[in-house]
């Protein structure tokens, strides 16, 4: 894995160097998709360190199952697995955000000239789309039928299965994250016909938390609180440093330097200000009502069994908003175009 020099910015970002509260090694786990992005920023910009922190960092799809049974003590989950832990008694909660809104992509075949050139055709959406929030919404946004039915729907192993079945013509679509929505456009071999972002009633929900294990709260208070603020900190480094984040990111997610860039612009400027650590209860209630009134989750969960506001209030992290409004605001408006927004990125992070 490349090093990477950090200048005098991110030693002031940083800040000194802190002293190492506890002697134990905190067990961290991540998708291999964009929303996640803070994690391997914490580890390679030196943040987990400089904050004596022992990190134990992987990037497995099967994070939740991890968490549940003990084996992780933090991690980066979709919102929904969050929700449907608490019906099977996993000792999950959520300790800060990390992603409003969904940023989902349905990627398509560059011959795909309008939505319902789909139908009838083979997309890896699932064999059961109609389950699924994120495909449920591209569908509705699209006028499209949201029953697998309509189509020639297939399970596939991963977003890089799917690219290379699409590159193949074995697919005429799929849905992802990014950065294998931005990595379809980039190889010339697809594009992106819609993205799920706000929830269909206009209202901001929210995609993947900052979930904790009940049991590492409760063993180690001081230790969960000081990981919520170096995922605080991940995140604004990420807004601070976008260059610098994005070569990080496309070290770990082996994908190209370009690629990279392209994803933490959507993330931090052309699609909102999505990355975010705002424990927002009500984008979180927004999208549990959302989720249940549509029957992908029972009415059994309920908001305050999976949310601990108190370790997010204790953690003390930045308040969001005016990092935003005082630090990235002026150099980076929402609105602002891709090119701009790079050769302000490169003066900022020369």
């Amino acid at each position: 894995m490349k090093k990477f020099i950090l200048g005098l910015s991110l030693l002031a970002f940083l800040g000194c160097g802190e002293e190492k509260a506890e002697d134990y090694t905190v067990k961290l786990g991540y998708y291999n998709c964009d929303h996640m992005t803070a994690s391997v920023i914490a580890k390679d910009a030196g943040i987990f360190e400089n904050m004596g922190l022992s990190v134990d960092i992987s990037g497995n799809g099967k994070v939740p199952q991890a968490m549940a049974a003990g084996q992780m003590d933090v991690g980066y989950i979709g919102v929904n697995n969050v929700f449907r832990s608490q019906l099977k008694g996993a000792p999950l909660v959520i300790g800060a955000n990390n992603h409003k809104g969904g940023s989902y992509y349905l990627v398509v075949a560059n011959d795909v000239e309008k939505p319902e050139d789909l139908i009838g055709e083979k997309l890896a959406i699932g064999t059961h789309p109609e389950r699924s929030t994120g495909w449920t919404q591209i569908a509705k946004n699209l006028n499209l039928p949201v029953e697998g039915e309509n189509y020639q729907g297939i399970d596939i192993g991963s977003s890089t299965d799917a690219l290379t079945a699409l590159r193949m013509g074995e697919i005429k679509g799929f849905t992802a994250c990014d950065p294998w929505a931005s990595m379809a456009e980039y190889q010339g071999i697809g594009k992106i016909m819609e993205t799920e972002n706000k929830l269909l009633n206009g209202k901001w929900g929210v995609c993947c938390t900052y979930t904790l294990n009940k049991k590492f709260i409760e063993e180690h208070r001081e230790l969960a609180k000081k990981m919520i603020l170096a995922h605080a900190k991940a995140i604004q480094y990420i807004y601070e440093h976008p260059l610098k984040s994005a070569e990080i990111f496309a070290d770990n997610y082996n994908v190209p330097l370009e690629v990279a860039v392209s994803t933490i612009y959507k993330k931090t400027v052309g699609e909102g200000r999505t990355l975010t650590w705002k424990l927002d209860p009500q984008e979180i209630r927004n999208e549990l009502e959302w989720v249940q009134e549509n029957d992908f989750i029972s009415k059994e969960v309920k908001y305050e069994n999976i949310v601990d506001e108190s370790i997010y209030a204790e953690a003390n992290v930045p308040d969001f908003d005016k990092f935003i409004a005082e630090k990235i605001e002026k150099a980076f408006p929402l609105g602002m175009s891709y090119d701009s927004w790079y050769a302000k990125a490169q003066e900022l992070d020369r």
